[in-house]
């Protein structure tokens, strides 16, 4: 997966738009569930080479092409196609899916039926992943410190920040660094920093200035972030997908489905919020419902991986 990706950096037919679209939008759909990570997505349905190298080519040069608008040379050293098709999905997602994830979070049993499906999906995005690992002690040793890392991270008391431009700026930078790791979620990071609230209703309403701060600070972190990523990953390719592994097995302590609040508080708007939870067994009402939908998210992972796996193994058109 990390050595083939170059070729769906050029998409040429219609399938492969869809394909990337439908991935965009995978992607921005478990971004917006705290304790999903978008990058997970990326890396499970084989784009996610594609994407730090993408990002990585934009650059100055890019920047000034883009100005003078001579896109035909910014083509050439950006793939523009892919990275827009990547993105009117994750866009598409969070427009459409914002307010009903925000909904279906706010009710028990539908938090715990969202949060089986994406438990599946990341416990098929390990196997799919961890076949690709050579059994080293060394491997396993950071994977297991990266399974401990996000065990951390995903057990932090949320903080109380206020929305204004400068936090929601470093919020975001954060958080996109997040996003785009396999088991850490951006919208965790987010609600970490006590900016999760505020992001996920500008989004639903529309809120331009919320959305264009955000949008600045995601794009001067991932510029950052995505350079030293790909670096790792073309250098150090088993130690940093053992490293992914891991951080996607410690976040599935975070998207047990099953939780009882310990600690709360109210927001600024006065109303509940839950800053610590603790994992309980399943319960005999949701159980079979929930082990559906966990199923239903590992069948789903396990065949686009494969249908990812089929599609760069063809000779590019």
């Amino acid at each position: 997966m990390l050595d083939k990706g170059k070729r769906l950096a050029r998409p040429r037919s219609i399938a492969a738009y869809v394909r990337l679209f439908l991935t965009g939008c995978a992607m921005g759909a478990a971004d917006l569930v705290p304790g999903v990570s978008g990058g997970t997505m990326a890396f499970v349905l084989g784009v996610y080479q594609d994407l730090l190298d993408g990002i990585r080519a934009v650059n100055l040069e890019a920047l000034r092409l883009l100005l003078r608008l001579r896109l035909g040379e910014l083509e050439r050293l950006v793939p523009l196609r892919f990275l827009l098709a990547l993105v009117l999905g994750m866009f598409a997602a969070a427009f459409t899916l914002a307010g009903f994830l925000s909904d279906t979070l706010e009710d028990t049993d539908g938090r715990i039926y969202l949060f089986a499906f994406f438990f599946g999906l990341v416990l098929a995005s390990i196997v799919a992943v961890g076949a690709q690992l050579q059994r080293t002690f060394s491997t396993l040793l950071v994977m297991v410190g990266g399974a401990l890392l996000a065990f951390v991270v995903v057990n932090l008391v949320p903080a109380r920040t206020e929305p204004n431009s400068l936090n929601l700026f470093l919020a975001s930078m954060v958080a996109i660094c997040a996003m785009i790791l396999p088991g850490i979620s951006g919208s965790f990071i987010l609600l970490i920093l006590g900016q999760y609230d505020h992001v996920l209703r500008a989004v639903s309403e529309r809120d331009l200035g919320t959305l264009i701060t955000v949008g600045v600070g995601a794009i001067v972190g991932i510029a950052i972030f995505a350079r030293l990523l790909g670096w790792l990953l073309r250098h150090r390719p088993q130690m940093t997908i053992a490293a992914l592994v891991g951080f996607m097995i410690g976040s599935l302590w975070k998207i047990w489905p099953w939780k009882s609040c310990i600690a709360s508080d109210l927001d600024r708007h006065g109303e509940f919020r839950c800053l610590q939870e603790s994992n309980l067994a399943p319960q005999a009402e949701t159980l079979l419902p929930a082990l559906l939908l966990l199923l239903t998210g590992f069948a789903a992972v396990t065949l686009f991986s494969r249908y990812a796996r089929r599609a760069e193994a063809e000779p590019a058109a």
